[in-house]
């Protein structure tokens, strides 16, 4: 079937958001502004490839591709992007995949790399049989889990879900935190307010773990300024703030999509641990995901152990690598 390069991710956005609400793999991460912003801060050289496929009912599929040499990824980065997919029109996907690999032959590409899949993704239910058809070899491996929770509709019945010893914990540390005279938790949404506190939330999070604060290269630093003020201009973002006697402890950069919040990253002054700051700060994340309608709380990406104390329950995602026998 008939292709058409994707040169930039405003040519059809609003045909892409379109089929986006169509996909069974419909999160934030697969939206035109979040694939714009990481491709104009992150992409590095890479060359922008994939297509997108018309068809009298709209666009039937979205390719967003990168290429590096002969092989071809899906845009985006592990440590960006949760989670990742082609966007396909329902009934279309043998279609999709067999122009997908037919493109691939055409422009000369020997290996298909495509990580972040989620464990209800089409990709993983027609790609492989599909590919080896056709004579390709397909690995697919497990590679990282995505805790959430199913949220209820009260605090109380969250808690009441929750382990005992897990709800213990947490009422505990609460009580512990509510005996500080001075303690005051909120939620930043404009994108003014958020960009005048970003350094705020960046230093939490660099102070929270060696590891938070080598990742928080001066590039990834411009990424995430640049997705702050695009999910703020888009109503999206809900950044939060715990202060303890008027100074920020903890910071919790969510993000409201759909029915759910994504907490994408998270920082805390290890100087204030003793209240269990960053734990208590997410909790109220979740309780306000709650009072404000959501239905299910992401953590997404990585098996830290808090997301086990809130009541995470995994999910997986899976690699997949494509190659020409």
């Amino acid at each position: 079937m008939a292709s058409t390069p994707l040169r930039s991710f405003e040519e059809i956005q609003t045909e892409w958001e379109g089929l986006l609400s169509l996909s069974p793999v419909n999160n934030l991460f697969l939206t035109p502004q979040w694939r714009e912003v990481w491709w104009e801060t992150l992409s590095n050289g890479q060359s922008m490839a994939g297509f997108y496929i018309p068809s009298p009912e709209g666009v039937m599929a979205i390719a967003s591709l990168a290429r590096q040499g002969d092989t071809v990824s899906l845009l985006g980065s592990r440590d960006t992007f949760d989670y990742n997919d082609f966007l396909i029109r329902p009934g279309y996907e043998p279609t999709f995949f067999v122009t997908l690999l037919q493109w691939m032959e055409e422009q000369g590409c020997h290996t298909l790399e495509l990580a972040s899949l989620m464990e209800t993704s089409p990709t993983l239910a027609y790609l492989p049989e599909l590919a080896r058809q056709r004579g390709y070899s397909v690995e697919v491996k497990e590679e990282d889990v995505a805790p959430g929770v199913i949220l209820p509709t009260t605090w109380e019945e969250y808690l009441s879900n929750l382990p005992r010893k897990e709800r213990h914990e947490l009422r505990r540390k609460f009580r512990r935190l509510e005996s500080v005279a001075n303690q005051r938790w909120y939620c930043l949404t404009d994108a003014a307010e958020a960009g005048a506190r970003f350094g705020d939330f960046v230093t939490l999070m660099r102070q929270s773990r060696e590891a938070k604060a080598a990742y928080m290269t001066p590039e990834r630093e411009r990424f995430f300024h640049r997705i702050v003020q695009r999910t703020a201009q888009l109503g999206q973002l809900r950044l939060f703030f715990l202060e303890l006697d008027g100074r920020p402890v903890a910071t919790s950069l969510c993000f409201d999509y759909g029915s759910s919040r994504l907490l994408y990253s998270s920082g805390f002054s290890r100087q204030h641990g003793y209240y269990s700051v960053g734990l208590l700060l997410n909790a109220l994340c979740l309780r306000d995901a709650i009072e404000t309608g959501k239905s299910y709380f992401d953590f997404l990406r990585g098996e830290e152990p808090y997301k086990y104390h809130l009541g995470g329950k995994n999910r997986t995602l899976y690699r997949m690598v494509v190659k020409r026998s």
